[in-house]
């Protein structure tokens, strides 16, 4: 019996890569996680957790209207909660690196369950603070389509990885496009109490899934590769002194700003210019549509372009559909065009992120690194939201934060240019 285990740790150790430290595919021994079974049960859970946090932006008003609230007191709420998925990431990531990922995606998911339940009880800003904000978006570090692009680049053989994080990725905007009607739907005719319940029971639905992405505990062995044997604070420290990756980490910041102040404010924005909320929903779903075109596509061409241009591209388009949208008259075709426009650039920056962050560093702290970057992400997310519902409460418009968008586009799209799309130079350990 020991014999037994013994072989197969050493067919265990065998497939770990010694180049950058990565974990090999996932054991032959898991017959039931092939590829195909990975791949899907990640893509379920990238739909189901960007789903509900894509539709919100529909409870502001019936919220708001209730409770004689500003958008402001929506808008803190939601920008907590971007702010805290973001500083939540690469917690849940260096805990899911180091002990594995099932665990990770449990708590998240209950806290997300939790979090949309007692948002649906919320009568006060506090509570609302505490459940859109708090749980939401500690639940969203836990249990989002972050961890999953991360165990697929564990978990996959690096021939499927390109195509599997624009799938992944893919999954998260097809969640946008089949919760944004169905939250509208569900408001329309059962309330948005009614609908945040319904939200909130699908999330459970993650924690079966997430068995197929369990990743397991990672130990030092005498052995191990140099990439294996860097501990936390030397791998933040690599990270943080190497240009490309602050570059990185800095562009990311745009791409949470904007997202996250269209997601919460463009409903309500179309709203008061005369749209039917039936028409923002379908805005938010051809959003989430044309990005699984968007994210499929740069998961297919980041394997044949420098990275940097197809990041640089993408923010530099946003930055134009913006101020073709906002420069004419505002009309359900030219809202739904700026949706299917801004869909095709949507997600499609996380792909080429995540993949560059595992080229200069291996995958061996790849969530941990990632969610770093994504923290940047999220505090742009927070200031997009929470300035939104600011400067609309102070001017009784929106239009600043669209300009303000406009050039943070035109700056990521400079930063991302000089990026060094090649793996960090390490000290190779000399034999005793």
């Amino acid at each position: 019996m020991a014999a037994y285990f013994g072989s197969a740790n050493d067919k265990m150790r065998n497939t770990m890569s010694t180049q950058a430290g990565e974990l090999g595919p996932v054991s032959r021994s898991s017959t039931w996680r092939t590829p195909a079974i990975i791949i899907l049960c990640g893509c379920a859970i990238g739909m189901l957790g960007f789903g509900p946090r894509s539709a919100l932006g529909f409870f502001v008003q019936p919220m708001s209207h209730e409770y004689a609230w500003g958008r402001d007191v929506f808008g803190l709420a939601i920008a907590f909660q971007n702010l805290l998925w973001g500083l939540g990431q690469p917690i849940a990531g260096a805990v899911a690196d180091r002990f594995g990922l099932f665990r990770v995606m449990c708590v998240g998911a209950l806290l997300y369950a939790g979090g949309l339940l007692l948002m649906r009880y919320s009568s006060t800003p506090l509570s609302l603070n505490l459940g859109a904000g708090v749980m939401v978006g500690f639940g969203l570090a836990g249990c989002s389509f972050n961890l999953v692009l991360s165990a697929f680049s564990k978990l996959l053989p690096a021939e499927k990885r390109g195509l599997a994080l624009g799938a992944g990725t893919a999954a998260g905007s097809f969640g946008q496009f089949l919760f944004a009607p169905i939250g509208v739907a569900l408001i329309d005719n059962f309330g948005w109490q009614q609908a945040l319940s319904v939200f909130g029971f699908l999330m459970l639905l993650i924690i079966p899934l997430s068995l197929a992405l369990s990743t397991p505990p990672v130990a030092s062995t005498a052995n191990a590769a140099p990439a294996d044997e860097q501990t936390f604070m030397k791998a933040l420290a690599e990270a943080f002194g190497h240009r490309s990756y602050v570059l990185l980490v800095l562009g990311f910041f745009t791409c949470g700003f904007q997202l996250a102040f269209i997601t919460v404010h463009l409903p309500a924005f179309l709203v008061d210019r005369g749209i039917s909320t039936q028409t923002g929903g379908w805005v938010i779903a051809a959003i989430g549509l044309f990005n699984i075109i968007g994210s499929l596509s740069v998961g297919y061409l980041q394997n044949s372009l420098p990275k940097r241009y197809i990041l640089s591209t993408i923010y530099f388009t946003r930055a134009l559909a913006t101020l073709a949208f906002i420069s004419f008259p505002i009309t359900p075709f030219s809202a739904i065009a700026f949706g299917a426009v801004s869909g095709l650039t949507w997600l499609s920056t996380v792909p080429p992120t995540s993949a560059l962050v595992a080229l200069m560093f291996g995958t061996r702290w790849l969530a941990t690194l990632y969610g770093f970057a994504f923290v940047s992400h999220q505090v742009g997310g927070f200031l997009g939201v929470w300035l939104g519902g600011v400067v609309f409460e102070r001017f009784g418009s929106y239009t600043p934060i669209w300009w303000l968008s406009i050039l943070f586009g035109v700056l990521s799209a400079l930063i991302n240019l000089p990026i060094v799309e090649k793996p960090v130079e390490r000290a190779v350990a000399q034999p005793a």
